[in-house]
């Protein structure tokens, strides 16, 4: 059985935009992260590549590429017991206010 990621032979209403598109300030920051957990041995493309392809297809088809990635690295981080989803969501909120306040 296919999963949500498994694309090929799925019809399409038309050609795919695969144009570049310049990164927001968050996906650069997780690229970085993404490299820098990597550097450090604490995850690999191939971990990150599989928690992207467990998530709900719902919530696979639902958000982008870096939205994708960043729910990934959240769930390994959990999975490794690195962070908890307390202190995930805490400094996620304080962001939050930071940035409704700039």
């Amino acid at each position: 059985m296919s999963k949500a990621h498994d694309r090929g032979g799925w019809p399409t209403e038309g050609p795919l935009d695969q144009s570049e598109h310049p990164l927001r300030d968050w996906e650069r920051r997780l690229e970085a992260l993404g490299g820098i957990l990597a550097l450090k041995g604490v995850m690999r493309l191939d971990e990150v590549r599989r928690a992207q392809e467990e998530l709900e297809p719902e919530v696979y088809e639902s958000i982008g590429y870096y939205d994708r990635r960043l729910e990934a690295v959240e769930a390994l981080l959990l999975e490794k017991d690195l962070l908890s989803k307390e202190e995930i969501d805490r400094k996620a909120t304080k962001l939050d206010q930071f940035w409704e306040k700039s």
